[in-house]
């Protein structure tokens, strides 16, 4: 059975032990960003369920069009390779056109063909990887020399340290490379923070290429303790969402926990990209990542610019929109790639970049409009 299954009855039920704790804390100290709100606690319930249902049907979609499986995946290679020519032409044509007008209409090609490049290279790439590095693939590979450590407790131990360490990477890189962080930035986009905030997960995972957990079968471990490893790290997750624990002590230290898990959702400027670790803190300590909760400095919740929705739909897809739209903007390729491959950082910068271009130069057209 599904681990993160069969957990259900436990989250439903610390949840409720969880807010009726914190709302007899609230007449007593006054409100706090943790305690339960009903919109915002139905979201989460909603993208819980999302992230249970949609990869279902993604993954089954993935395997069947992946280029290396099938003609329309194939077909999205070329699309994404014609789409990127004729870009690359109207970007040609309207640094060199004249008229204002041929100018317009070469942008406004560049404009659909851009993201229609990035947006069908992006989908061929994702499924070809996911498909050519499931652990069941990698497990039934001949480069594996037969390596097994066995159904037991040290195949089970590897595979889920192993996880941890392959899930500190992918986790940093969610918040490193944009189109990453357009995945995960559903976890983040609450403004409160509790037990129900675990359960916001991200569902468009068809869009994901990151460290391929199957590298585990290299080490012997067998892909279904490697989806035993997910679902071991998956639920150690859930109970680090909260502020009902302050600390546990000395295992601060080694552990994962609601302190340094609060740190890891704060806006502010200190709290940023810190603690990825899943299980073991070990890993940000080793890499540089790690900052402590100070209680000087109480975490603010949420995103640097929240979206101010509860809608399930928005909550999953405004980050892929606000990138498509950048792209869309862009008039050379190294601002295209850059607005999906490099950090949520920077793309805000260059967005606010070409906003302030944009706004004097609308202001000097307006001045040649004759009066009426």
């Amino acid at each position: 059975m599904d681990l993160t299954v069969g957990a259900i009855p436990f989250y439903f039920s610390s949840m409720g032990a969880e807010a009726w704790y914190l709302k007899r804390r609230a007449e007593r100290d006054g409100p706090t960003t943790s305690d339960y709100e009903r919109d915002d606690t139905l979201a989460n319930l909603a993208m819980g369920t999302l992230s249970l249902l949609v990869p279902l049907g993604t993954r089954v979609l993935a395997e069947k069009i992946a280029p290396q499986r099938s003609k329309v995946g194939k077909g999205l290679v070329a699309l994404a390779a014609g789409a990127a020519a004729v870009t690359t032409v109207a970007d040609w044509r309207a640094r060199r056109a004249e008229r204002r007008q041929d100018r317009d209409q070469a942008r406004a090609v560049a404009r659909v063909a851009g993201p229609t490049a990035i947006i069908a290279g992006g989908v061929a790439g994702a499924t070809a990887f996911a498909v050519a590095t499931s652990p069941k693939a990698l497990w039934a590979s001949k480069r594996r020399r037969g390596r097994d450590l066995g159904a037991g407790a040290v195949g089970l131990a590897v595979a889920i340290a192993g996880w941890d360490l392959i899930y500190y990477w992918n986790h940093r890189f969610d918040h490193e490379a944009r189109y990453l962080w357009a995945y995960h930035v559903a976890h983040h986009s609450s403004e409160r923070y509790n037990l129900s905030t675990a359960l916001r997960q991200p569902v468009a995972d068809f869009f994901n290429v990151a460290v391929p957990y199957g590298l585990l079968c290299f080490a012997g471990v067998r892909p279904d303790l490697i989806e035993k490893a997910r679902q071991v790290n998956l639920i150690y997750q859930y109970w680090i969402h909260t502020d009902v624990i302050e600390r546990i002590g000395p295992a601060e230290e080694v552990l994962n926990t609601p302190s340094h898990h609060r740190v890891h959702h704060g806006s502010n400027r200190r709290y940023l990209d810190r603690n990825h670790g899943s299980i073991l803190i070990l890993w940000d300590r080793l890499f540089g990542t790690f900052q402590r909760e100070d209680p000087d400095d109480p975490v603010v919740y949420g995103l640097t610019k929240n979206i101010g929705s509860h809608n399930p739909v928005r909550i999953a897809d405004h980050e892929y929109f606000d990138m498509v739209r950048d792209v869309a903007d862009s008039d050379n390729w190294r601002d295209r790639l850059s607005f999906v491959l490099r950090g949520p950082g920077w793309a805000y910068a260059r967005r606010a970049e070409l906003d302030a271009d944009a706004e004097p130069a609308a202001g000097a057209e307006a001045l040649t409009v004759p009066a009426a």
